[in-house]
């Protein structure tokens, strides 16, 4: 027993933020992680993928077989056939808790996070194409991401919306899920096999808040998961209330927030902070390997997130007398997100076009 199993007992999944070729090995690095029940799912993304196809030899052979493939092509190849891979070791897992565990997601194309359309294209293409029950498409929560995400949960699409920092459009995000679900159910989808996670990021704001409160302020360190906490008490009065009974009844799951974003960036922080203040039940964690070993390691695991709205909204407000506009920050965040985004798409890309 340690804080990685602490954590699930709280109710909390942990996730891993990696992926490679070699961790899905017979005996690998994922394998051991999952047979240990430290982690119950996974997530990925490009610039996981780019760093695993420059330093992991256990892509030669398929690189070799892919040789003069266009490059946007053979980065797809090779991300599909590792997600495809770690989903089949979390499908055991996932058929034990009924669906509830064992997730594996893949980020949809983000040059596409301001198109409707070619979202819902794309986020259909990729279920269909891997063929797994367990795998969750990642719709960017932009403004254009909201009628994705209903759509394609209501085509049955396990959906994880991502790239979230304010409330306000954690709150938007959780309504267009159970529009979606909803339209699952109406159409006589079995919405017991839906699954969603709202991934909203944390280290990310105190960057952009500690930056302009200064070294040494009092509220430095806090914003980030006080945000999360805000957003958590939203999850609790939409999920749990009467908004969402009629969906339970009819065998649904909530919508869980998911932590992202959870390395601490300031070396002055303790590593395992936004692991232990956003520990509490109905939510994810995804964590990159360091994270994981750290919270392993030597991570305090207490419930500190129900009920703790009230006093996260007093230290928020604090933040405006000192000049901190936070909806601005959230809004700033989301838009150098999807060019970050983009940005780590393309390098995935050009990594594979490279080798191949």
């Amino acid at each position: 027993m340690n804080p990685l199993h602490e954590l699930s007992d709280l109710g909390q999944a942990v996730w891993l933020d990696a992926l490679r070729r070699s961790y899905l090995e017979d005996g690998g690095f994922l394998p051991t992680l999952i047979d240990s029940g430290e982690i119950q799912g996974l997530t990925s993304n490009p610039t996981i993928f780019a760093k695993a196809l420059s330093s992991d030899d256990s892509y030669a052979a398929q690189i070799a077989e892919l040789a003069g493939t266009d490059a946007r092509e053979a980065f797809w190849q090779l991300a599909t056939d590792d997600v495809r891979r770690a989903c089949d070791l979390f499908l055991p897992l996932y058929e034990e808790s009924g669906g509830a565990h064992g997730h594996v997601s893949i980020e949809i194309d983000p040059t596409k996070a301001f198109d409707t359309e070619e979202t819902v294209s794309e986020g259909l293409l990729l279920f269909r194409e891997l063929d797994r029950p367990n795998l969750m498409v990642k719709v960017p929560g932009t403004e254009p991401g909201l009628p994705a995400t209903t759509r394609l949960l209501a085509e049955g699409v396990n959906v994880n919306v991502t790239l979230l920092f304010s409330v306000a459009r954690y709150e938007a995000v959780a309504q267009a899920f159970i529009d979606g679900l909803q339209a699952c159910a109406e159409a006589g989808g079995d919405i017991s096999r839906v699954a969603s996670v709202a991934s909203f990021f944390v280290s990310r704001v105190d960057g952009k808040v500690d930056a302009l409160l200064g070294a040494g302020h009092p509220l430095a360190g806090q914003a980030g998961i006080d945000n999360a906490r805000l957003a958590y008490a939203s999850f609790e009065r939409i999920f749990r209330g009467d908004a969402f009974a009629d969906l339970v009844s009819a065998g649904g799951r909530a919508q869980r927030p998911l932590w992202a974003s959870t390395s601490t960036k300031d070396p002055s922080y303790r590593d395992t902070m936004y692991v232990e203040g956003l520990a509490g039940p109905d939510t994810v964690n995804t964590m990159p390997e360091a994270t994981l070993e750290a919270t392993r390691d030597h991570a305090d695991v207490a419930d500190r997130l129900s009920s703790s709205g009230e006093a996260a909204a007093q230290r928020l407000e604090l933040l405006k007398d000192e000049g901190v506009d936070l909806q601005q920050i959230t809004k700033e965040l989301e838009s150098e997100g999807v060019e970050t985004f983009v940005a780590s798409f393309e390098e995935a890309v050009a990594t594979a076009g490279a080798q191949v």
